[in-house]
């Protein structure tokens, strides 16, 4: 049986570690080749490069730090020169942190508003100059369909990469599809273990939590549906449905 994505290409960014591998090795089952880009995790990188080449599609590696201007752009290049070709743009790489409104300051929301949305943005620009038509996938939260005052920078981020993604989808038709993921608490924090997240999880309408390959497998359906965009899926067992913070 042929794989659906044989003979195509995926740039993702953040590809090397947590969600953005997941979803790296979710295509890769299709038969997608991979850039993996990152930002400081070389041996990261390499690891699953090799990993991917192992079962059997190429991967390539290109290091780019999107906060900086010419980043986004520099990444598209790199990759579509190495790869040959680029038919899916993952928009995964991202920066996370809790900050209540009080303890934020202009360098604060400048800080996530360049990884979490103006990166994603130019990135998506360069990824459609680069090619005729492809698949644009953002990884947003499942925090913006709520209001969690917790994490303001970080969330407004998210919310607008949200509100992007539904005016590109327009901007962009009928060339190219661009959708969004919204998930929940998948990963616990580097260095914690796996009880932590299930202690700060919050609460589950589905009672399950919904692990990284499953979210991936939601990325692996929307960039082979030709009919579907401008959705933003959350896949969080109900939680966006609560509009709460974790």
């Amino acid at each position: 049986m042929a794989k659906q994505l044989e003979g195509q290409v995926a740039i993702i960014t953040g590809a090397a570690v947590r969600m953005g591998r997941a979803i790296a090795l979710a295509l890769a089952d299709e038969g997608c080749g991979i850039v993996i880009h990152y930002r400081s995790s070389a041996d990261q990188a390499l690891e699953l490069s090799g990993i991917l080449k192992e079962r059997g599609v190429p991967a390539w590696r290109v290091q780019a730090d999107l906060a900086e201007p010419a980043g986004p752009e520099r990444l598209i290049k790199e990759a579509k020169a190495q790869a040959g070709r680029l038919d899916i743009l993952i928009n995964s790489a991202a920066i996370f942190g809790k900050q209540p409104f009080l303890e934020s300051d202009m360098g604060s929301f400048r800080k996530y508003m360049e990884v979490n949305l103006f990166a994603p943005i130019m990135t998506t620009r360069a990824f459609v100059a680069a090619t005729e038509t492809g698949r644009i996938i953002n990884m947003v939260d499942r925090r913006i369909a709520g209001h969690d005052p917790t994490c303001i920078p970080y969330l407004l981020s998210k919310t607008a990469l949200g509100e992007f993604t539904q005016a590109a989808a327009l901007a962009l038709a009928p060339h190219f599809t661009v959708n969004a993921v919204g998930p929940g608490p998948a990963l616990p924090p580097p260095g914690k273990p796996d009880s932590y997240l299930i202690e700060k999880a919050g609460k589950i309408p589905l009672e399950r939590q919904v692990p990284p390959d499953e979210i991936a497998r939601t990325i692996v359906h929307l960039v082979t549906s030709p009919g579907i965009t401008g959705q933003i899926v959350f896949v969080d067992g109900g939680q966006h449905l609560l509009g709460e913070g974790v």
